[in-house]
């Protein structure tokens, strides 16, 4: 049996798509043992143990900023999660892989060593953006212009797509974990309580919201106090997040003015039709759509299945690569070519 899978390699997941369906979705974290070098698990198994483990135990999560920061951890994570899903093929798989439109040169290497070291008989790249829209069901074969928004843990992709090619792109470091980030600095600030990072993802998904709901949200937050070093609580509402995550969202949406400075008018100006798809875990944030479209004035809406999308969209690929002018190519092996 033959094997297409496609695979989207993210700050905070990792989700493979193969046989028309999400054949895993795992959190990007590997448990090592610092004193051996030793991997102790992988994925979601790794992920209960953050922020609960003796000094010998480091909770890594090998890709920062949407990129691969630790090549060897990354490349038997890979290998991990592939051979998990493709135990039962004989031949080695086909792989498609995403990758942030801002990767570098050096990244892209990592990128591509990774997946081969991991057992692919061929390697495909894609763009986000391309891989987004295809999972969300886009038509973007038309001369007509399409703006898709993908928001992950670690980068936001914006991308006009027309013709089956990309006119425009641009890659901003600030998404999901910046929030996380936001947060945390907040309650240090105001509280002088100091939480960890699941707490404060915690927090974004319980009570965040960029636009209010319509009765405030209230949670009690428990973490070390700054001053005493002893454990204490505090009640936070949803209006202090509101707070201190605006100026992360205002930040975030400057990736659409780096897009679309060089679009022809034209193809911008049919944005007030089309408007912005959101993908990515990212975009599940409340209020997030509406924020967008008042700050850049188009209407911007969620994809179904967003946090799905990409995996879909990159799995798909394969079987429209004579269709797609840009944003997909084949490479080969590190030993045939260069990138």
């Amino acid at each position: 049996m033959i094997a297409d899978i496609g695979i989207d390699l993210g700050t905070r997941s990792i989700l493979i798509y193969g046989r028309r369906k999400i054949l895993l979705n795992e959190p990007s974290v590997v448990a090592l043992d610092v004193y051996n070098n030793e991997i102790i698990c992988l994925g979601r198994e790794a992920e209960e143990m953050r922020g609960k483990t003796p000094e010998r135990i480091k909770i890594i999560r090998p890709l920062s900023g949407g990129v691969i920061s630790d090549y060897t951890i990354t490349s038997l994570m890979v290998n991990y999660f592939i051979r998990k899903v493709c135990y039962s093929y004989i031949i080695k798989p086909r792989v498609a892989l995403c990758v942030p439109s801002g990767i570098t040169g050096v990244e892209l290497r990592a990128a591509i060593n990774a997946a081969y070291a991991a057992e692919a008989r061929r390697v495909f790249l894609i763009d986000e953006p391309v891989a987004a829209a295809i999972g969300a069901g886009v038509d973007f074969s038309e001369a007509k212009g399409v703006m898709m928004l993908d928001i992950g843990g670690g980068t936001t992709d914006a991308a006009l797509l027309s013709m089956d090619g990309i006119i425009a792109k641009s890659s901003l470091r600030i998404a999901g974990d910046n929030f996380d980030e936001a947060i945390t600095r907040y309650i240090r600030k105001k509280y002088d309580l100091l939480i960890g990072e699941v707490t404060a993802e915690r927090i974004k998904l319980e009570i965040g919201t960029l636009t209010g709901f319509d009765e405030p949200k209230k949670m009690t937050v428990k973490g070390r106090s700054a001053i005493s070093g002893f454990p204490a609580s505090v009640e936070i509402t949803s209006e202090e997040i509101t707070e201190a995550i605006t100026e992360v969202a205002a930040q975030l949406t400057e990736v659409f003015g780096m897009a679309l400075d060089s679009a022809p008018p034209e193809l911008v100006g049919d944005l007030k039709e089309t408007g912005v798809v959101m993908t990515g875990g990212g975009s599940l944030l409340h209020g997030l759509d509406s924020f967008v479209s008042e700050r850049i004035g188009v209407t911007a809406r969620i994809a179904p299945r967003p946090v799905e999308c990409v995996a879909i969209g990159t799995g798909k690929s394969l079987d429209m690569a004579g269709e797609l002018k840009d944003g997909f190519r084949e490479i080969p092996p590190p030993d045939k070519g260069n990138v």
